[in-house]
């Protein structure tokens, strides 16, 4: 079997540009064939600028770049991260890119890529923002989605910006609950499962270690972003498309808040027959990895 060709949309930060080192690191498994970017972490015009420096750093000047969604549906602006610093790359030396941006809207784009590739699997790392967007203005675009992979949410722990909402589901509620209407298969690694996956003074040691130029990248990225948060979140969302026999779930059926205040972007996530009422599900939540496998993962791809 090949590998799996997937579009990823993501609003890099610190942690995206982990999770792209560790898709990239991989071609023998996942084929990144377009990304999408979406204001989050940080504002659109750094997001866009990153993703393209991580991937000139990568030497993938082939994998196209899509400008999309610079504010939630709802809302005349979203969060910031604080995390990821002012650039949202912890302060990188990385150069500005030179590869130009692809022409197109990642929400148009996003609906032509599926529709070529007649089954497409994606992976959302940010706010949902271009996905909803898509799913709105192409009505049978869950036809040509095979799959979505989302790192957000909090299933049965805290938030991370409010006590009930973690960070990509807090800037856009409403595109998340779009997203998880859209009857797509959907895994959702959210904060049960990603404040396992950390980083640690071994896995930095280990990444130094290999002295490559992409190396010395990432254990930028490990000690100044990790300073701050040690969870490596979107770096879990690629290691569960890569070795999903490494973590375990529960199936359940996930609704999203709307309501205003710190409710906004809230996981409901029903499971038992009782909760479910009748309900099916609608999700795959992930909720335990092995985290010495999930390091040995990462620190591999990057060699």
């Amino acid at each position: 079997m090949g590998a799996l060709r997937f579009l990823y949309d993501c609003d890099p930060g610190a942690d995206d540009a982990l999770a792209m080192l560790l898709a990239l690191g991989r071609p023998d498994a996942l084929d990144m064939i377009a990304l999408t970017c979406v204001a989050g972490n940080v504002g659109l015009e750094p997001v866009v600028n990153n993703a393209r420096r991580i991937l000139e750093l990568c030497g993938r000047r082939d994998i196209p770049v899509y400008s999309g969604a610079a504010r939630p549906i709802m809302a005349s602006r979203g969060r910031t991260s604080i995390m990821h610093g002012a650039d949202g790359l912890a302060g990188s030396t990385l150069p500005f890119p030179t590869m130009p941006l692809a022409d197109g809207h990642a929400a148009n784009e996003i609906s032509r890529i599926a529709r070529e590739e007649g089954r497409l699997h994606i992976c959302a790392t940010g706010p949902l923002t271009n996905l909803a967007l898509a799913l709105l203005l192409d009505p049978d675009l869950p036809d040509f989605i095979s799959a979505i992979t989302i790192m957000g949410g909090a299933a049965f722990c805290p938030g991370n910006t409010t006590p009930l909402a973690e960070f990509n589901f807090a800037v856009d509620p409403h595109a998340a609950a779009i997203v998880f209407d859209s009857g797509i298969p959907i895994t959702m690694i959210g904060l049960d499962v990603t404040r396992q996956a950390t980083v640690t003074d071994n896995m930095i040691r280990q990444v130094q270690a290999i002295d490559t130029t992409v190396a010395r990248e990432a254990a930028h990225l490990l000690i100044n972003y990790g300073s701050k948060d040690p969870c490596l979140h979107d770096p879990a969302a690629i290691a569960w498309m890569l070795k999903p026999e490494m973590f375990e779930t529960v199936q359940a059926h996930v609704t999203i808040c709307t309501d205003s205040g710190p409710a906004a972007g809230q996981v409901v996530a029903a499971v038992s027959e009782r909760h479910l009422a009748g309900r099916t599900t609608n999700c795959t939540v992930v909720m335990l990895v092995i985290a010495e496998e999930f390091r040995r993962l990462f620190v591999n791809a990057l060699r």
